[in-house]
């Protein structure tokens, strides 16, 4: 009997509702080229496949046990509820019993089975996926990051030539699949694009690393791996057979998911992740290497899809094949190519509306969100969350403490504007001095320069500032009565940049963007 002969005595054994210690009605098996997983109803149980991929090695049963413990290692850093534990598979290949004693035939994974058809990646298919999922996930993956561990500067995980290994191993396997002279030439493109762009940036990736930002992520961070369990968003499927894959720059695994959002048609949920990611973790300097990022990712998705049409057809690829590798490869060439970004940059008194048009804006252009009143408060060692007990003039809004925030944002927003992504700057910028240093640091990064200003009677504005709650800004009556006294009006020179919104009017956004306006905001990254 050969091993696949072995593995189906033991997969049909185990297909027997007496092998299991609990109640089983219906037992249904799930097979992958790794693994398979048989769901039981209260539980599932994921058994690793003998092979050996090179990448994966799962050859043998001390490999296949320390995998298991290392899968559930990782998931419960995530997913406590579901993985439940390592179970020994005992007895004989025909009368196997799950977590008995005895003889050992193998591992499984004990996981508490839940729902199926809630995962993101449905619901995205559905158009269904929502700001509330987005906004889970990205309070989910701020703190996993924050809290995960760190790799050690002086290891191999996430160095410089060990990122460019991996992006540039995607080009073998699709190149050796390719006869189209074009899809051959895009490829190249983006090939010679990739080394250029390391050469670049490979300082700043072995920076990041010092800096701690290479950890241990979850590695497989697309939307199929994700799920709602009682209507929350609970992540699985870690990456286990590979630390290589799995101990990365945190902004690489952001990009796993932007990547599978974009391709999805959901720009705006896309950027709606990033920047509440961004705006959790204050994370800008990794959106330099954002770019880089989504490329390769873009290449892995693409990769993939070849591949696994190609398992599945010993003649020409399918259409569908061809479609979804063409769609992430058109993906990742577009992130090579550079375009006209703009800096765009809020005005108006506190209680105007800025930072939630802006952030809805943000969604819409693709742009990177910066909120002066969160990053006042990062500055100073405040979460956004928390009362800093300042008052008019003093403490986190003393003149000193003012400057250094628009320092700090002007720092940020040359950077994104850089890295070739469009930058919202929300703040009062009621000064004329701050309104023209973005000017010129616009002109300094060659994009177009927007000023909005954001509008609303007095009696609107203190209703806002009154109800406001759980929000970043500490701004009272007072410090608007103050605002008013010393605001300083845009000059006659600034209103070629101005677009002017009411945001006491309904559908404010879609009046943002309408007609000649849109044409001014339009961009896709």
């Amino acid at each position: 009997m050969n091993n696949q002969d072995t593995d189906l005595t033991l997969i049909k054994a185990l297909s027997n509702l007496k092998a299991y210690q609990h109640e089983v009605r219906l037992i249904k098996v799930i097979e992958t080229h790794i693994s398979w997983v048989i769901l039981t109803g209260s539980y599932a149980y994921k058994i690793k496949k003998p092979v050996n991929f090179g990448f994966l090695d799962f050859s043998t049963l001390e490999q296949r046990r320390f995998f298991c413990l290392e899968e559930l290692r990782l998931n419960q850093r995530l997913a406590a509820d579901l993985y439940l534990a390592v179970v020994p598979i005992t007895g004989t290949l025909d009368d196997a019993e799950m977590g008995g004693v005895g003889n050992i035939l193998d591992y499984a994974v004990k996981m508490r089975q839940f729902p199926t058809g809630l995962t993101l990646s449905e619901k995205a298919a559905s158009k269904q996926l929502s700001a509330i999922e987005i906004d889970q996930l990205s309070e989910i993956l701020a703190s996993f990051h924050q809290h995960i561990a760190i790799a050690n500067p002086s290891s191999n995980y996430g160095c410089s030539a060990d990122i460019n290994y991996w992006f540039m191993e995607n080009f073998g396997p699709i190149n050796e699949l390719l006869t189209d002279i074009q899809l051959q030439q895009q490829l190249q493109a983006i090939q010679n694009w990739g080394q250029q762009e390391w050469l670049v940036k490979a300082e700043i990736m072995a920076l990041r690393k010092q800096q701690g930002y290479v950890r241990e992520c979850h590695g497989d961070l697309h939307l199929s791996n994700m799920t709602l369990i009682n209507d929350k968003v609970t992540l699985f499927d870690c990456l286990e057979f590979n630390p290589l894959l799995r101990w990365i720059d945190v902004i690489n695994e952001i990009a796993f998911v932007l990547v599978d959002l974009l391709h999805k048609q959901e720009q705006a949920l896309a950027f709606r992740l990033l920047n509440g990611y961004l705006q959790l973790t204050g994370d800008y300097s990794g959106v330099v290497l954002l770019r880089y990022y989504l490329v390769y990712r873009a290449l892995v998705s693409a990769k993939i899809a070849l591949l696994r049409q190609k398992q599945q057809s010993t003649d020409n690829l399918p259409s569908s094949a061809c479609l979804k590798y063409q769609e992430f490869m058109n993906l990742a060439e577009h992130y090579t190519q550079s375009s006209r970004v703009k800096l765009i940059i809020s005005h108006g008194y506190s209680g105007s509306g800025k930072s939630t048009l802006m952030a809805e804006l943000s969604e819409n252009i693709a742009a990177i969100h910066l909120r002066g009143d969160i990053e006042r408060k990062r500055l100073f060692g405040y979460t956004a969350e928390q009362d800093s007990q300042s008052t008019l003039n003093h403490g986190l809004y003393s003149e000193d403490a003012s400057q250094k925030t628009y320092d700090y944002l002007a720092e940020c927003a040359k950077a994104i504007l850089n890295a070739g992504f469009s930058v919202i700057v929300d703040a009062t910028f009621l000064e004329l001095e701050h309104r023209q240093r973005f000017r010129e640091l616009a002109i300094e990064c060659n994009s177009d320069f927007i000023i909005i200003d954001v509008q609303a009677c007095y009696e609107t504005l203190c209703e806002r500032i009154k109800h406001r709650q759980g929000d970043a800004s500490e701004a009272t009556l007072e410090v608007l009565d103050y605002q008013q006294q010393w605001a300083q009006a845009l000059t006659l020179d600034e209103l070629d940049d101005v677009i002017s919104v009411d945001s006491e009017t309904d559908k404010v956004l879609e009046t943002l963007l309408a007609n000649d306006i849109k044409q001014r905001l339009k961009y896709i990254p």
